[in-house]
């Protein structure tokens, strides 16, 4: 089976056996009888396993896998990836993607190692991505994966994977971790870097790489890189045979999070991500201890646990001095630290002097990561936070990068609005804010009032407090520092509440603690210059969530005015031109707006069909007279379409439905569910083969919703009779 795109063959063969007599079928396979580079994969279609390569030298490598027992015993068919186009770099990089991708995907469990990872930079590297894309689309229509890469990029198991392509930065503090924990000079390594800079995919890649089974590995077909992190893994698993290793994580939403994650990952479990206080339940010391979120450790101050915080200070002959920190040291014979001053936002945090005098000690081994993982902005977006919210910025200029969308916005209804056309694009788009209301909603008899009101908009807190940002109810409320702090969003929409304040007299940035609502965050605190830092570290925090953008809305005049200077204003613009007949013939960017309330929740009622008026897009439009555009009202495709967009459809001409976002009509179904006229949902169909050809079995229009009370709308074949797909969704205006 073959395809193209843009005259680039990719060739996805049939499935050999995957066994010796299959060698010699093998050996005809093109790619593999000229060696050229190509990517394989061996599964086990049954039991669902499955193992990714790439080799310039196929056959050579598949004999060396059939001489894995792991390998030949449990998978039987293998596939061969190849084009013209396919050079080393070229397979190295997609290997690494479809790893990476299938893994977190779900429908296969990899028998992969994470080693050798790397992100290759190399000629024409776009390029390839776009051959990947097609190679995944081969992959779905041939059903051996289900899921799109948009859906995959923005799940837990991806993010957190430690199926991850290193960067250099990255991949160089590896090799000197690997070094560390085998040479036997330090049992103590910190590795430092700012947000995104990639610390929680390092700590994950570290557990995955320790626990790799390298037993039966060739190293004959692997560059030098690759290598040395196996020889690294020898090493460290003869000095600890069967290591006991932990990933301890603080914060209880993250915890949880990768907890998910590591169950899901093979080799790992979820009980390796601990809690401070399960340091203490092996009954003996780890070998390993690896501390995410490090600044995040708590110290005995501020903690609503302070009886259980004293006993386990108490196993250790400790008083009030002790923390969680001095648990970790006790417990374990090696640790890693991924730590982040920057980043403490609670007085309950272990003060930075205390890690410092660690780092300092002789032996400590001190990385730092560099590269931005996170935001497009880069590390140049990262130091611009810093340096306004630090008062610090000597540039007047405003910030302007073509790959990060940052604006400042005086309503906070259009920063909302926008928000949510983002979301219905690429999902993940939350809104945040500083602990500047109380959390009412939280009591139980009291969870339908509302939390926070700001220009008479009123939102609840987050209604839970594990993996928030994932939640169904997520895009209607708003979270907190401690829902998001390390994960990563597509935009966040963050929110300066009214404890923060610029003085134009003074000209500085002040605290108003009375609106500050978190007791724990306060208490004990007699230093406003210290108060200031925690806050100050919450909204930089916030502010390095958003990967493609960071919209932001202040609450206090003044300080809006402030962050004017340095950050674009949005522009409200309406978002519809509307045109008379007379001025839309003359116009080359004029489509109709049809007289149609697609009500995005039920069929509306029966109505006629016909032009009120026209509007003129933004930009030129190939088949203009082919499109049109309507108003979709309510929430049950808010996942995808805002409620009461205004959104470019494209008259359906026949061909392909399955799965686009349609607008139907139906005229003749008289249903108390539904009624009659027209509806926008995505389109699902069965079919049925019959001595005719093929035919519709039923139709399904499904709601993509936050809210789960909407139910999809099934048709059987003989309500199919009256339906009617009038256009293909394309995009909402803005």
């Amino acid at each position: 089976m073959s395809t193209s795109q843009s005259k680039v063959l990719i060739d996805i063969s049939n499935p050999y056996p995957f066994n010796r007599d299959g060698l010699k079928e093998l050996e005809q396979n093109p790619w593999v009888s000229h060696q050229w580079p190509v990517v394989y994969f061996i599964q086990n279609g049954s039991r669902k396993i499955g193992y990714i390569g790439e080799s310039a030298n196929a056959l050579a490598r598949i004999k060396s896998h059939l001489a894995n027992p792991e390998k030949s015993n449990n998978l039987n068919e293998i596939s061969i990836i190849g084009s013209e186009r396919f050079n080393k770099s070229a397979t190295l990089d997609i290997e690494s993607s479809l790893i990476q991708y299938v893994s977190a995907e779900g429908s296969f469990e990899l028998q992969n190692g994470n080693y050798g990872l790397l992100n290759h930079q190399y000629y024409e590297k776009a390029r390839y991505q776009d051959i990947f894309k097609e190679i995944w689309a081969q992959l779905i229509r041939h059903k051996i994966v289900d899921r799109s890469l948009e859906e995959i990029a923005n799940s837990q198991v991806f993010k957190y994977s430690p199926y991850k392509s290193l960067n250099e930065d990255q991949y160089l503090s590896v090799l000197e971790i690997m070094k560390g924990l085998t040479s036997g000079h330090s049992n103590k390594i910190f590795v430092q870097g700012g947000a995104g800079t990639g610390k929680t995919i390092l700590a994950t890649y570290m557990v995955k790489l320790l626990k790799s089974n390298v037993k039966f590995d060739d190293d004959t077909d692997v560059d030098n890189d690759t290598f040395e992190e196996v020889r690294y893994i020898k090493a460290f698993q003869q000095k600890y045979p069967a290591a006991t290793i932990g990933l301890v994580v603080a914060m209880k939403s993250l915890r949880k999070t990768l907890k998910n994650v590591f169950s899901k990952i093979p080799g790992l479990s979820s009980t390796m991500v601990i809690k401070p206080t399960e340091t203490f339940n092996l009954g003996r010391k780890y070998d390993l201890l690896i501390v995410d979120e490090a600044h995040r450790l708590r110290q005995y101050r501020n903690i609503s646990w302070m009886g259980a915080f004293m006993a386990a200070n108490v196993k250790l002959g400790l008083g009030e001095e002790g923390t969680e920190l001095d648990w970790i040291l006790a417990n374990s014979h090696n640790q890693i630290f991924f730590y982040d001053a920057n980043q403490s936002v609670r007085p309950s945090d272990i003060d930075e002097e205390r890690f410092t005098e660690l780092i300092k000690k002789p032996g400590t081994i001190n990385l730092e990561l560099h590269s931005q993982m996170r935001v497009m902005g880069g590390k140049d977006y990262i130091r611009f936070v810093e340096e306004v919210l630090d008062q610090k910025r000597l540039k007047q200029e405003k910030y302007a990068v073509k790959e990060y969308e940052l604006l400042v916005f005086d309503s906070l209804q259009d920063m909302k609005d926008l928000l949510a056309v983002r979301e219905s694009k690429y999902k993940l788009c939350r809104m945040i804010a500083g602990f500047a209301w109380s959390w009412v909603s939280k009591e139980k008899d009291k969870k339908h009032l509302m939390d926070i009101e700001i220009e008479g908009l009123q939102f609840q807190w987050n209604n839970v407090d594990e993996d928030w940002i994932h939640s169904p109810t997520a895009s209607n409320e708003i979270g907190c520092v401690h829902t998001t702090m390390g994960y990563d969003l597509n935009y966040s929409g963050v929110i300066f509440g009214r404890e923060i304040r610029y003085n134009p007299v003074t000209e500085s940035i002040e605290i108003d603690p009375k609106y500050y609502y978190d007791k724990n965050g306060k208490n004990g605190i007699n230093n406003p210059e210290k108060l200031k830092r925690y806050i100050l570290n919450i909204y930089k925090n916030m502010m390095h969530r958003g990967i493609r953008g960071t919209f932001v809305y202040a609450c206090d005049p003044a300080l809006r005015e402030y962050l004017k200077q340095y950050i674009p204003a949005y522009q409200a613009t309406p978002r519809l031109k509307v045109l008379t007949p007379s001025e839309a013939r003359s116009n080359n960017r004029a489509v109709p707006l049809m007289d149609i309330y697609a009500a995005a929740g039920n069929f509306s009622e029966k109505q006629q069909h016909e032009h009120l008026e026209w509007i003129e897009l933004t930009e030129n439009l190939k088949d203009r007279e082919k499109h049109f555009v309507c108003k979709v009202e309510g929430e049950s495709m808010n996942l995808k379409i805002p409620n009461g967009s205004y959104c470019l459809f494209k008259y359906y001409e026949g061909g392909t439905r399955e799965g686009q976002i349609v607008l139907a009509e139906s005229t003749d179904i008289q249903d108390k569910d539904f009624g009659s006229g027209y509806t926008v949902k995505q389109y699902q169909s069965t079919k049925k083969i019959t001595e005719e050809g093929w035919q519709h079995e039923s139709i399904t229009l499904k709601p993509e919703s936050s809210n789960s009370g909407y139910k999809a709308i099934e048709l059987d074949s003989d309500a199919l009779l009256s339906l009617k797909v009038i256009g293909i969704f394309k995009k909402v205006l803005e």
